[in-house]
């Protein structure tokens, strides 16, 4: 396994990580197949984990710790905070009030005093930035959390929060996790610049989008009966992602590739991703993963490729991806109706 260095933290990470959001009740509440998983990807040299408070309402972060007894101290392990824990609204958001608890609560189900990369998942547009990097700087002078980073921020709020911690002398994030595949391909254009100007390491999530590339999902066939398909229905059946889909399955085959493998191995190709993150729910899946980690594309598939995806576009739609108020909410694009009206 060849490391890589996390941004300029010192870290050195492999270029899989590997996912815990399908382990617990969401998608495979079998503990001890869990923690197989684990120890398979572990094995295999896989020495990144990333994890998140509200998978499974914390079951993750509790399966991940039990995975990881006897053997964290080699681990970089990671873990996200912003998400609801509960039908209190103050259990949720990037206050000082919840990371506070929240970071405990994460420490005792991780089985553990601290945390190597303590994220924050989304945006929330109603606390300062200063206020969320006064509590992580606070965590980390406390020897609970050695770096933080941010998740799905846009470009916009990272510049933001590294210009607030210069000039308020608190701890910045060092990394950030955005999604990345083959048909998902914006961040190019400007976040991994951005995140390369800052020295921040990026692992991307859903580099196969959402099992999109996994070669189940074809035009003119039935969608597979998938949880993905439940959550994610107009994702997983975009014209335009099947489309690229149809051009893209020949590609591999000329490579000697499964789809899988190919996108795999391009979300790893670029040079501003630190690493890609795997999402297995069973062991027959990581199986398939990790038998695709030595693939690496010539510079003739990965022209290819930009012709089918062009570079910095977004073939389809992203349905888990973050929409800030200003596009959420009506009332931040439109004029009063009587503004509209007046002569």
């Amino acid at each position: 396994m060849q490391y890589r260095p996390l941004g300029r933290t010192g870290i050195k990470v492999s270029p899989y990580c590997l996912g815990a959001m399908m382990f617990g009740g969401i998608a495979n509440s079998d503990h001890d197949e869990c923690v197989r998983i684990i120890h398979k990807a572990l094995d295999f040299g896989i020495n990144f984990i990333d994890t998140a408070d509200r998978y499974s309402a914390g079951e993750s972060e509790e399966i991940v710790g039990k995975a990881l007894e006897g053997r964290r101290d080699r681990i970089v392990l990671a873990t996200k905070v912003h998400g609801p824990m509960g039908d209190d609204p103050n259990m949720q958001g990037n206050s000082r009030r919840w990371i506070t608890r929240a970071v405990e609560d994460s420490l005792r189900r991780l089985r553990t005093d601290y945390i190597d990369i303590y994220q924050i998942h989304r945006p929330a547009p109603d606390t300062d930035i200063e206020e969320t990097l006064s509590v992580l700087t606070d965590l980390m002078r406390a020897g609970k959390v050695r770096a933080i980073g941010s998740s799905t921020f846009p470009v916009s709020e990272i510049v933001e929060a590294q210009w607030v911690a210069q000039r308020r002398g608190l701890a910045r994030f060092r990394t950030e996790q955005p999604p990345y595949s083959i048909l998902d391909r914006g961040i190019e254009r400007d976040m991994l610049p951005t995140c390369a100007r800052y020295g921040m390491g990026v692992m991307v999530w859903s580099p196969l989008s959402k099992g999109l590339l996994t070669s189940r999902y074809r035009k003119g066939q039935p969608l597979p009966d998938s949880m993905r398909v439940k959550y994610f229905p107009r994702q997983m059946s975009d014209e335009r992602s099947l489309d690229a889909i149809e051009h893209l399955i020949p590609l591999a085959a000329e490579a000697g590739l499964s789809l899988t493998h190919m996108a795999m191995a391009f979300a790893i190709a670029h040079p501003g991703v630190t690493s890609a993150i795997l999402g297995p729910r069973t062991m027959q899946q990581l199986d398939d993963l990790l038998s695709g980690a030595e693939a690496r594309l010539t510079d003739d598939v990965l022209d290819r490729i930009d012709q089918i995806v062009p570079p910095g576009t977004d073939v389809g739609l992203n349905e888990a991806a973050y929409n800030p108020p200003a596009i959420l909410k009506a009332d931040l694009r439109r004029r009063p109706a009587i503004e509209r009206t007046a002569v």
